[in-house]
């Protein structure tokens, strides 16, 4: 008889994070509820601040609920602030708070012009439609997210080296990590816009930390106060943190995206999102009867998902860049 597959432990999730009251945003004011634009009337970038992609990571609500009631302004250009999936938010129960991560689908992986163009319809890709036209005149996107399981705090600057040049510039999280996406749908910072290395346009998604922790609140106003400082779109007293003094960013490089082609997809421990396994060829995890080991020395793990779904990305492999 063959040893069983290791099973990870299902930690308590402990919600030690209020929902913010973000009643006085729904409406919004450019005809898109939830998304609040604030134009200074002086020549500069349209900035965008999203949070509730996932209608559980309350986080990115919390920040710009505060940078909202602040008062903040830019000081050159239009500074938005977004709300997204309003609909699985309102279903946010803190006795079970993984549940209302979306309702119908993932809202990150649907931002696909054939998907967005397509016949098909749900709540988060329906809401997706309502938001292409403001994301069409966004110059600097950031979207704000928090994990499920424990990992270093870090963005994801896409593919093109304008992402990643806008995540390092920011400066908070530290580490930076360029990839692709995922298998199963695109992401915003994904949209052709963005992605796309022939326009000037460029996106980044804060991964800030675990849900529903203080810390996680911290890192993203740290995030946010590192990309509207870098862009001088706000006055220096702006009700912001002050400029960090940051180690200069680590930049690591996707290899391999893992996706579960199992239901019986299993670590072989509890990683954490951030270890680097010194050795190629390490084991890590089992796919059914499948082995999956690190295709490189100091191999950084990204996000790993200690309870994969089939069909949906278990981890990523990265890489770190020289120099």
């Amino acid at each position: 008889m063959g040893q069983l597959p290791f099973q990870i432990p299902l930690p308590e999730f402990k919600v030690r994070l209020a929902a913010p009251d973000i009643s006085p945003w729904l409406a919004g004011n450019i005809g898109i509820p939830g998304v609040t634009t604030r134009d200074s009337g002086v020549p500069g970038p349209h900035v965008a601040l999203l949070s509730l992609m996932h209608g559980n990571e309350l986080a990115g609500a919390i920040v710009l609920d505060r940078l909202l009631r602040a008062g903040l302004r830019p000081t050159r250009g239009k500074l938005s602030f977004g709300f997204l999936n309003l609909t699985a938010f309102e279903r946010f129960d803190p006795q079970r708070p993984t549940a209302s991560r979306f309702l119908d689908e993932d809202m990150n992986r649907v931002w696909d012009e054939a998907l967005l163009n397509g016949p098909r319809h749900s709540i988060e890709l329906d809401r997706a439609r309502e938001i292409r036209p403001f994301a069409n005149t966004v110059d600097v996107l950031l979207d704000l997210h928090s994990m499920l399981w424990t990992s270093e705090a870090l963005i994801l600057s896409g593919a093109p080296a304008k992402g990643r040049e806008l995540a390092t510039a920011i400066g908070v999280p530290s580490l930076v990590v360029a990839d692709h996406g995922h298998a199963n749908g695109r992401r915003l910072i994904d949209f052709p816009r963005f992605s796309d290395p022939g326009t000037p346009y460029s996106a980044c998604l804060v991964e800030g930390g675990q849900h529903w922790e203080q810390s996680t609140v911290d890192t993203m106003m740290a995030s946010v106060s590192g990309l509207l400082r870098h862009l001088e779109l706000v006055a220096a007293d702006a009700p912001l943190p002050p400029s960090r003094q940051t180690p200069k960013p680590r930049v690591a490089t996707v290899t391999t995206a893992v996706t579960a082609m199992t239901s019986s997809f299993t670590f072989v421990q509890t990683f954490r999102g951030g270890d680097i396994i010194p050795c190629r060829d390490t084991l890590i995890a089992m796919d059914g009867e499948t082995e999956i080991r690190t295709p490189h020395d100091n191999c950084l793990l990204v996000m790993p998902s200690l309870r994969p779904s089939r069909g949906h990305t278990a981890v990523r492999l990265g890489r770190f860049d020289q120099g």
